[in-house]
């Protein structure tokens, strides 16, 4: 069971690591990858728009699936697609075949995205999901902060190419390693009758699935994740409000479809849980939070103060060790203080992080600089920890893997979010001047975090531990 349990967090970690690198390892690739293709800004744009609106819109349909048919088999196949895309990407002959696969590669993440949770839910007993989780989030973070430095060293000595190579050869090995784990089970996963892992239509016996919910909800997250990209950059258009209108109509009809449906896709017990609810409210708000400042703050430190590149990455470098490390640091304290202190308590670093931030004017130095974003990395860390494990731990284990789903939705449309609206932000005030700007978006943007820690409130309290014997689970 122990050894089962190592290899199912190693799976679940690995498969997480390997998406976070391949988003960090590609900004480095895509000025070469522009000029060796002959690409114009727009298609090269589309390489990450098109994964981001797949990853987007499928999340929570991939978590149903996996809830359906077992995560460990849609983590196999979402790992063995990632890598086959990968491997393709870096064969491309044109731009068209690169936004093509990518967008494949998207749908592959999302298969594999909500099934790194949805495995760990169904490993470890409630009271031992934060751990795992927290190690999740430091090597997310560790391959996050990597990235850069590894995708610089490669397109340099290798060609844009080599970054895809990365990512195929590390996402191979782990659906092999996946393939030949069994997921344990816990007593509590176990010894639910009535409430199966397989919901299945009582006139044929065959696994049922919410096919209209799934596309409208697609529709909806694709049409907001497309608009959210599209107004940075050229402005609420004729062709984004269309977008837009689309999806908030197809938003509209799932809302009816959903309360009529016999089987919905969403299952109404989760979506009235104010754990979760409360969870998914404040990674949307943090992750928008954090990634706005980001955003602002490369201007802020590439632009006004003058760095290069490289030194304004090491700059930020302690916000992804802060990440790494406070995210272990931070199930410890849920365990003795409880998700709601915790997470409020992270929250609250963030938005004073962030606050600091909007005091940086023209001479800053790195030592302040480093202390904003470590601040930035040990609340987000804080954060992302806590509340995950409420959404999952939350979540019956029928629907484990819709509440991944839901949790990976939230923190692909929050960083959107964050960003567009910072932009939004420093375009209004940049008549003022750039430094002024970045000041008065940092100071929307705690606010924005400080709503996160409102949101916060609403999680459950310390709670006593669960002890319950645990019984071994049939190798699948």
């Amino acid at each position: 069971m122990i050894g089962r349990r190592r290899a199912t967090l190693a799976c679940s970690v690995l498969g997480a690591a390997v998406v976070a690198l391949d988003g960090t390892v590609l900004t480095m690739a895509l000025p070469t990858l522009q000029r060796d293709l002959g690409a114009d800004f727009g298609q090269v744009q589309w390489t990450s728009t098109g994964y981001l609106v797949a990853v987007a819109s499928l999340l929570v349909f991939a978590g149903r699936l996996g809830d359906t048919y077992g995560h460990r088999r849609l983590f196999v196949v979402g790992t063995l697609g990632f890598a086959a895309t990968s491997a393709a990407i870096a064969l491309a002959p044109g731009i068209g075949w690169v936004i093509a696969l990518r967008v494949l590669q998207g749908v592959a993440g999302a298969l594999l995205q909500p099934a790194t949770l949805g495995m760990l839910r169904a490993a470890f007993p409630p009271d031992r999901l934060a751990m795992p989780i927290a190690v999740r989030m430091s090597a997310i973070g560790l391959a996050a902060a990597a990235g850069p430095l590894v995708g610089g060293a490669l397109v340099t000595t290798w060609g844009w190419r080599s970054v895809f190579v990365l990512t195929a050869v590390p996402a191979l090995a782990v659906a092999v390693l996946a393939a030949v784990t069994a997921t344990p089970r816990t007593t509590e996963d176990a010894a639910a009758p009535d409430d199966p892992p397989h919901p299945r239509s009582v006139a044929s016996g065959v696994p049922s699935l919410d096919l209209p919910g799934a596309l409208l909800l697609a529709a909806t997250l694709a049409g907001l994740v497309h608009v959210l990209v599209a107004v940075p950059e050229s402005g609420l258009s004729p062709t984004t409000t269309l977008v837009l209108a689309a999806a908030v109509t197809a938003g509209a009809v799932l809302a009816r479809h959903e309360r009529r449906a016999a089987r919905p896709l969403l299952p109404p017990a989760l979506l009235r849980s104010r754990p979760v609810l409360a969870g998914l409210a404040t990674l949307l708000a943090s992750s928008a939070a954090l990634f706005g400042a980001l955003f602002v703050a490369t201007y802020l430190l590439q632009d006004v103060r003058g760095l290069d590149p490289l030194t304004c990455g090491l700059w930020v470098l302690p916000l992804a060790v802060l990440m790494v490390l406070g995210a272990p640091a931070a199930a410890v304290l849920q365990r003795r203080f409880g998700p709601r202190r915790t997470t409020v308590a992270g929250a609250a670093l963030l938005a004073l992080g962030v606050l600091l931030l909007s005091r940086l004017g023209e001479t800053v130095g790195a030592l302040p600089t480093g202390v904003c974003f470590a601040l930035l990395g040990a609340g987000f860390g804080t954060v992302m920890t806590t509340a995950t494990a409420v959404v999952v731990h939350r979540a019956p284990v029928a629907d484990a893997g819709v509440a991944g789903g839901l949790q990976q939705t939230a923190m692909n449309v929050g960083p959107a979010l964050g960003v567009a609206a910072a932009t939004l932000l420093m375009t209004v005030a940049a008549p003022a001047g750039l430094v002024p700007a970045t000041g008065a978006t940092f100071l929307a943007l705690a606010a924005v975090a400080a709503l996160g820690a409102g949101a916060a409130l609403g999680l459950p309290g310390r709670e006593p531990a669960a002890t319950s014997p645990e019984v071994p689970a049939p190798v699948s």
